[in-house]
């Protein structure tokens, strides 16, 4: 979230953030933390936060599971239908990252969606429905054939991926190498 307003307020940059499933192995119930802790080894949720702290970007405390994001990004093609996904993308960032919650849970997402909003009963539907999956399966494709991943991914003007929360710095160099000379240009940014 950090970069993408830096990026607006930068390089005028226009941002469109779009699904990702990140994870489509995990099952709908998420990960233990710990599951990862062994996979990538002892200290990784150190690791997370320390970079996090770093980067001034909010973080809860300990985070005990890993969500499956499915069905957050499914809510996220609702919202993006009903005009508020500007409004939603910040709600769920923040709902896991710094509050903690999970956000693969119907509840936490009824909840965030309400507070944008949008209908419960039209975000229970949607929750459901296979159109949103498959949109959100689609993006996933297109991402991985522009070579994506993992998140976030810049692809800007269309012609280059970016992959990572990269510094300020990477960003400045890749834009002024495409032209960019600053905040009065406008380019397109979509975040992955």
């Amino acid at each position: 979230m950090e970069r993408a307003a830096w990026l607006e307020r930068q390089f005028g940059a226009q941002i469109e953030w779009r699904p990702f499933d990140l994870h489509p192995e995990y099952p709908p119930e998420g990960i233990p933390r710990s599951e990862l802790e062994r996979r990538y080894g002892p200290g990784m949720s150190d690791r997370l936060a320390t970079m996090f702290d770093q980067a001034g970007l909010p973080h809860a405390e300990r985070l005990e599971k890993v969500p499956n994001s499915r069905r957050s990004l499914m809510l996220g093609e609702l919202a993006r239908d009903r005009g508020v996904l500007d409004e939603l993308h910040p709600r769920l960032f923040d709902a896991y990252w710094a509050r903690g919650l999970d956000i693969g849970d119907d509840g936490v997402l009824v909840a965030e969606g309400v507070g944008v909003g949008l209908d419960q009963a039209e975000i229970v539907d949607a929750l459901g429905d296979p159109g949103y999956l498959e949109r959100v399966l689609a993006q996933t494709r297109e991402a991985i054939e522009l070579g994506a991943g993992g998140v976030p991914a810049w692809v800007i003007d269309q012609r280059l991926l970016v992959p990572g929360a990269q510094p300020h710095e990477v960003f400045t160099r890749v834009m002024d190498q495409l032209g960019y000379p600053g905040p009065s240009s406008a380019s397109s940014v979509d975040p992955l």
